[in-house]
């Protein structure tokens, strides 16, 4: 049996280039695996099926479940006749722009490949993660990346340090797939560089980067939930160095240069919201424990 701890990601910054013919985008983004994270317990079983079960009604069990298509994945391409209970703890908001389903493909993906005794070079398994989600790989990699393509060539950068996220999750629920639906590339009010961005980050000058990170998302998802902006402006109001949404939405976060500074917002947005979440950035994307 393994348990794992499957870290959630933010998006410090995310542009959309153009796109693509099979239907995807092209995206430029800065990626963070964050300490906010799921459970995911791999247990053999005796049948030889994918059984899923999850602490969270919301979730699908069939083979609409990721894990279950990682899983599946593995089952299919190294013809494995064993069995697998897969239990997924959640606690990262689910339709909330954290990559909470992606990471826990990738601990199922990452940790049956030590189950069953699959031995795969790393970028075996990235290449397997990128046919379950645009996410995956990134999931499986951690820290901080920069990323382009689907979202699965990765760069890594230099780790990010001494700062805290106050993680806000609306009663919003996001599509993904419609969010890009929406997105008119045409109709983008402002053009950011995120070549500038990355070069305050290399300059590590935090406080320039948090007060320029974006996300061209928001003209979709900030559009029609305008709570999300009014979000943002609390962020701000309350000290955060910069305030964006997180993917599609519809989590929003704050950079914060303290603890203390993050607590404050915490219990000042906990008494409006349920899914209030401090996190730090972490160089792991999975962990055995």
């Amino acid at each position: 049996m393994l348990k794992i701890k499957a870290m959630a990601k933010i998006n410090l910054a995310l542009d959309v280039v153009r796109k693509r013919e099979d239907g995807y985008h092209d995206i430029k983004t800065i990626m963070q695996a964050i300490t906010l994270h799921d459970l995911i317990t791999l247990k053999p079983i005796d049948e030889n099926i994918i059984r899923i079960c999850t602490d969270n009604p919301r979730i699908p069990t069939d083979e609409k479940n990721l894990c279950y298509k990682a899983a599946k994945l593995l089952k299919d391409q190294f013809k494995i006749n064993s069995g697998v209970e897969i239990l997924i703890e959640k606690r990262i908001p689910i339709e909330a722009g954290l990559g909470g389903g992606s990471s826990d493909a990738a601990a199922t993906l990452w940790g049956l490949t030590r189950l069953w005794n699959i031995n795969l070079p790393f970028n075996r398994v990235l290449l397997l993660g990128q046919q379950i989600g645009s996410d995956v790989p990134f999931l499986l990699t951690g820290g901080t990346v920069y990323a382009t393509g689907r979202g699965e060539i990765l760069s890594r950068l230099s780790p990010l340090k001494g700062v805290y996220f106050v993680i806000v999750k609306p009663d919003i629920s996001v599509s993904t797939k419609e969010v890009y639906q929406s997105l008119n590339l045409n109709f983008i009010d402002r053009r950011h560089s995120i070549g500038d961005l990355l070069n305050h980050y290399l300059n590590k000058d935090i406080v320039k980067f948090s007060k320029n990170i974006f996300n061209v998302l928001e003209s979709v998802t900030a559009k029609k939930y305008p709570e999300i902006l009014e979000i943002k402006r609390k962020m701000i109001e309350k000290g955060a160095l910069g305030s964006l949404m997180s993917g599609s939405g519809s989590s929003v976060f704050g950079i914060f240069g303290s603890y203390e500074g993050a607590e404050n917002a915490l219990e000042y947005f906990r008494l409006d919201y349920r899914d209030v979440f401090i996190a730090e950035p972490t160089c792991k994307s999975l962990e055995i424990i």
